[in-house]
């Protein structure tokens, strides 16, 4: 089971500086690291794991403190930044509706919290190719996954028309579907795949030497 949780600083020092594998503190660290754990945080506590567990004191190597926070650091990054992009694009569409209608339409909000899903799901898409491949190989690798999927969406549109399966009326199907139910439904997807990056992206990172 998958959960979401704030970690103190405190738990990942103790989790470091234990020799014990059943410690309390050790377990929620291996969670991490398994992705059975997904942190929550924000930039002061990314500074507070960053400047405290680099502290002399402890001895930590920069191995290990940067495996520890660099993948937290790139999710948290791309999720600032989506979300940031969003609202000032959502901010733009509310306010020109509003000088050119006097109103904000159903349509404009219900666009807007599908788009954010959206953006999530780009980006554990693009996380784990980044950190596999590098920036520049990592572009490489995604377009490479753009084609693939677009080929395999010809291959499925050439199949569905041999056996006679009518996907604009399965599209159609999902449009009618209550509106809310549908974004629940993305929302749900769109943390399944952040949740499947995340550990893709750790298991990347272990595996790497830094």
């Amino acid at each position: 089971m998958i959960c979401y949780a704030v970690i103190d600083t405190n738990v990942l020092v103790s989790a470091l500086l234990s020799s014990h594998d059943n410690a309390a503190t050790v377990q929620v660290v291996g969670k991490l690291f398994s992705g059975e754990v997904i942190p929550l945080f924000s930039e002061e506590i990314l500074r507070e794991y960053s400047e405290v567990l680099r502290r002399k004191k402890f001895g930590f190597s920069e191995e290990t403190v940067g495996s520890l926070i660099y993948v937290i650091e790139k999710y948290g990054f791309g999720m600032i930044m989506g979300s940031s992009f969003w609202a000032f694009g959502t901010l733009i569409v509310i306010l020109k509706e509003i000088i050119a209608m006097k109103y904000v339409s159903i349509d404009t909000i219900m666009a807007a919290f599908i788009i954010l899903p959206i953006v999530f799901s780009v980006l554990a898409i693009m996380l784990p190719f980044q950190l596999k491949f590098g920036g520049e190989k990592g572009r490489i690798a995604i377009i490479c996954t753009l084609v693939i999927v677009f080929l395999m969406g010809i291959v499925i549109t050439k199949v569905s028309n041999a056996f006679h399966i009518n996907l604009s009326f399965l599209f159609h199907q999902i449009a009618t579907l209550n509106r809310a139910v549908l974004i629940l439904a993305i929302i749900g997807f769109t943390i399944l795949m952040l949740s499947i990056s995340y550990r893709i992206s750790l298991s990347i990172m272990k595996k790497k030497e830094f």
